[in-house]
């Protein structure tokens, strides 16, 4: 393999996300953000022409990078880089749009007029998925509380509406959450480990998307682009940002390899610097 035409590294709190280009692909790496070492030594045996930054460990990475680097604020990659994503996956969708960036926390960025400005956002996100996780789950890593949800049901351990109205009594829906961890008896009974950690994806993902649905009506915005690490391979947290998204009118939309946003757009704001 010869010389990388261009690198973008988006480093997180948790994660190092890398969009590296050369002259016939794009492809994607992933490293851990305590990794800086790692990531720039990756970066070193590539020898790219162009590289940008950005994210909370730009700084920090490129004082390891022995090498001119582009710092790219973390808004505007995340904006650049979304539209370039949804260019290929939804090119029908133009703005105004909303970014949901799902990382160790999540930001909601509003897209229009070709900029991006953070509008809200939540301290939910990833790193609850993996603090909850540990607590209730005897210290599970992320990917083995991702494989649980994937099996649960919270209903096991939520309490719903149908759980305390009969049909007709209230204007909810029945399967909608009154109280998350809140199932009467459910501490003393020992929930699976499986409806747990589903039960942590609903916490996460119905505030996320309530959260969501409300920006999106203050700003007349009808679609919601998710995307962000804390998607990675996480279908049960998709599930529960897509039913609650649609059933405040909205649309959601969760990006192929969102996760990648920050580091393409880091890229691609580098090479037209």
């Amino acid at each position: 393999m010869g010389a990388a035409l261009g690198i973008g590294v988006d480093v997180g709190a948790s994660l190092a996300k890398l969009a590296v280009r050369d002259a016939t692909a794009l492809r994607n790496e992933i490293f851990p953000a305590s990794a800086l070492d790692q990531v720039a030594g990756r970066v070193a045996e590539l020898a790219p022409r162009r590289v940008g930054l950005t994210g909370a460990g730009a700084s920090e990475l490129a004082q390891r990078v022995k090498r001119e680097s582009v710092r790219v604020t973390e808004f505007a990659a995340w904006g650049a880089g979304v539209r370039r994503l949804l260019a290929e996956q939804r090119p029908d969708v133009t703005e105004p749009y909303l970014l949901v960036s799902l990382g160790t926390g999540t930001s909601v960025l509003l897209a229009q007029g070709m900029g991006v400005s953070r509008v809200g956002g939540t301290a939910l996100g990833g790193g609850t998925v993996m603090g909850l996780g540990g607590l209730l789950l005897g210290g599970l890593a992320f990917e083995e509380i991702i494989a649980l949800a994937a099996k649960g049901d919270r209903r096991r351990v939520d309490l719903l509406v149908s759980d305390i109205y009969r049909p007709g009594e209230i204007a909810l829906l029945g399967d909608a959450t009154a109280s998350n961890f809140g199932k009467p008896g459910v501490h003393a009974g020992g929930p699976e480990a499986r409806d747990v950690a589903h039960a942590i994806m609903g916490l996460v993902g119905e505030n996320v998307a309530l959260i969501c649905a409300g920006l999106a009506a203050a700003h007349g915005v009808r679609r919601i682009v998710y995307g962000g690490a804390t998607l990675r391979g996480n279908d049960a947290l998709r599930g529960v940002l897509a039913l609650i998204t649609a059933a405040f009118g909205r649309e959601g939309i969760f990006l192929a390899a969102g996760e990648f946003a920050g580091a393409l757009g880091a890229l691609e704001l580098a090479e037209g610097s």
